[in-house]
């Protein structure tokens, strides 16, 4: 199947990958989605798009996947925050997945890659963070690394192969078109609403509508300048424990308690114990000392004039967002299933 600007966009049955399909579907792009498990097909239920399979790990399933391809928006990444071994399952898989993808890219002729880093690859120094600070400095963090280092090689290879690459950094993408389980940053409002969050652990988020994200997505390969990097998120954070604040005025029926605030060093303990109980069951600790060594007290607030300026990114706020995700969960029922593993 060939068409004119066809467009590939790889984990296209996770959560940005998946509304970012559906607004290219609406602006009339004929768009081919891959997906690692062609059997994880509820995404694409009455929606007329390709589906074909294609893991990062495997370049030459990309290299089919991306015969006749125009624009390719490489989405797919592991996105996970804790793992066994984490350079292994996390850190390698993202940069083996950005060179097999854009190697596979540039054999295929493709024109144009939109390439998915994170708000994870900025240096938050100074604030509020923009594009021109570089990279994160700090390197506690593997998923945090594979996402700074994998973004640096993106570049490197798009400028060996000659091909045309833009960079997008989301922040934490909630809202609309989901499907279980759950993505990191939309299973906190999760745990938000189930009143699971026992602490109040000063760690912020950057929420941002995923449809605001994916619109920014197709205006990057719009209008993006290629070599450049483009921050969609929103000017402001908000703490866990004011998005709390937010759903408890929203929905009183719920009962929600106010995480109390302890001193750091509790903080410490309690992930500790966490992340102790993690290595007894194997399932993923709610809370790790590193989150609260990296995330406590960080200020997430973005200067996004260069996205507003040069692609027209013009995001809904963050509060906003926050209530239509949690209307999402509310209506669609996806408060009470068993917690989600990956989170």
């Amino acid at each position: 199947m060939t068409h004119k600007n066809l467009a590939l966009v790889s984990g296209a049955n996770g959560h940005l990958g998946n509304n970012l399909v559906r607004l290219l579907l609406k602006k009339g792009i004929p768009v081919r989605a891959s997906v690692r498990n062609i059997k994880n097909a509820a995404g694409f239920k009455d929606l007329d798009c390709e589906v074909v399979q294609a893991d990062i790990t495997d370049r030459a399933s990309f290299k089919r996947a991306l015969q006749g391809v125009d624009t390719f928006y490489a989405v797919g990444a592991a996105f996970k925050l804790w793992a066994k071994d984490p350079k292994k399952e996390i850190y390698d898989v993202n940069m083996q997945g950005t060179r097999n993808t854009i190697e596979a890219a540039a054999e295929a002729g493709v024109k144009r890659i939109i390439y998915v880093s994170s708000i994870a690859a900025l240096d938050y120094t100074h604030l509020p963070t923009k594009e021109s600070n570089g990279y994160n400095p700090d390197r506690r963090d593997m998923y945090y690394n594979s996402k700074n280092d994998g973004e640096r090689l993106a570049f490197q290879l798009a400028k060996e192969l000659g091909i045309e690459l833009v960079s997008v950094m989301p922040g934490a993408m909630i809202g609309s078109e989901a499907f279980s389980p759950l993505s990191v940053s939309y299973g906190i409002l999760k745990l938000i609403l189930n009143n699971q969050i026992p602490i109040d652990t000063k760690i912020t988020l950057n929420w941002i509508d995923v449809k605001d994200v994916a619109e920014g997505c197709f205006l990057a390969a719009q209008k993006g300048r290629s070599g450049e990097r483009y921050i969609l998120a929103n000017e402001k954070c908000m703490t866990i424990t004011d998005t709390t604040k937010l759903a408890q005025k929203l929905y009183p029926e719920l009962k929600l308690k106010i995480p109390g605030s302890v001193p750091k060093f509790m903080l410490y303990a309690i992930a500790g114990f966490m992340e102790l109980m993690a290595k007894i069951s194997g399932k993923p600790p709610l809370l790790t000392t590193k989150d609260i060594a990296m995330f406590s007290g960080l200020q997430q607030d973005f200067d996004i004039s260069k996205s507003t300026n040069e692609l027209g990114f013009n995001p809904k706020n963050n509060e906003q967002a926050v209530k239509e995700a949690l209307a999402y969960l509310m209506e669609h029922n996806m408060l009470l299933e068993a917690p989600d593993q990956n989170l």
